[in-house]
Parts: structure tokens; sequence; C-alpha cells
């Protein structure tokens, strides 16, 4: 699986975790490079605080393009370590 943005791949990996219809990338399968920490962060009751990332590629920039968990919840626990991106960030087979 691939993350595309701006024309640049920003994150790839054999094989990624799917929860409600997003994937998540392993960390290590990010280009971190693109990524910066955003003040932004959400409350989910499932799997607790979301962390925010902006996204720049190219010189052009993505606000709150990309989140983590990072102390999820017991039943989401399995996404600890795991980046997930909006809809914006194209992701391919």
């Amino acid at each position: 699986m691939k993350a595309i943005w701006n024309n640049e791949i920003i994150a790839e990996a054999d094989q990624t975790l799917q929860v409600e219809g997003k994937h998540y990338f392993p960390q290590e399968a990010v280009r971190l490079e693109y990524l910066s920490s955003s003040e932004y962060c959400e409350e989910c009751p499932v799997k607790d605080l979301a962390k925010y990332y902006n996204l720049e590629v190219g010189g052009k920039g993505l606000l709150n393009a990309a989140w983590y968990y990072p102390n999820p919840k017991e039943e989401a626990v399995d996404i600890t370590g795991f980046i997930a991106f909006s809809d914006v960030v194209q992701i391919v087979n």
C-alpha cells in the first residue's frame, strides 16, 4: 500500500491495518520528514486521544493531514505505532 500526496509517496508498506475504513501505516513506513506536529487533537470514544500531524510536500502544506494514537485504549491497542491519513491523501495498492 502507498499513501500519495502532491505526487509524492509519503508512506509505503506491504501491509496496513484497516480501521473504520482508514489504512494505518506502521510509523517506520512513513516518510516522517514530510510531517510536522500539529496542535490539533481529537478525542475518539473507542480509540482515545488522536494527535495530528501537518503534511508538507514540495512546498505545499496540508493542516492536520495525518494522525496517530499515542496511548490508545485497550480495544484499539493494535494501532499503537501506526499513522493514518486524511481522505485528501490517495491510498493505492
